[in-house]
């Protein structure tokens, strides 16, 4: 049986790639993905104002649901040519679950709903 920390490992892998096949067929610059791919984790300075703020803006930036939701909005009202800004983020989340990296508790910064970092 495989574990289901691992399932959510290969989850986040499996997100990873897909976005970054989807940029690349949308012929993206990659430049922009390289530069942008960390931007995300500006979310990190929610921090400065405590545990609880810290964890609640953290999670909003790092949690599939805003990338999707971007994604859908841009789709549905034809603006195409900015698809590009949720998939290099939706990238980013992936990689960060591929690595351990999951939403944060108000308890502290490496308590994640995937393991304690």
């Amino acid at each position: 049986m495989i574990h289901p920390k691992s399932l959510l490992h290969l989850e986040g892998a499996a997100v990873l790639v897909a976005t970054c096949i989807f940029y690349q067929q949308a012929h993206d610059r990659w430049l922009w993905f390289g530069l942008l791919f960390l931007a995300p984790d500006i979310t990190m300075l929610g921090y400065l104002a405590g545990k609880k703020a810290g964890a609640a803006f953290y999670n909003l930036g790092h949690t599939y649901t805003a990338p999707l939701f971007l994604l859908l909005v841009l789709w549905l009202s034809a603006q195409t040519a900015y698809l590009w800004l949720p998939l290099i983020w939706l990238a980013h989340i992936g990689f960060d679950r591929m690595l351990g990296y999951g939403l944060k508790y108000e308890t502290a910064f490496k308590a994640t709903h995937l393991q304690r970092v």
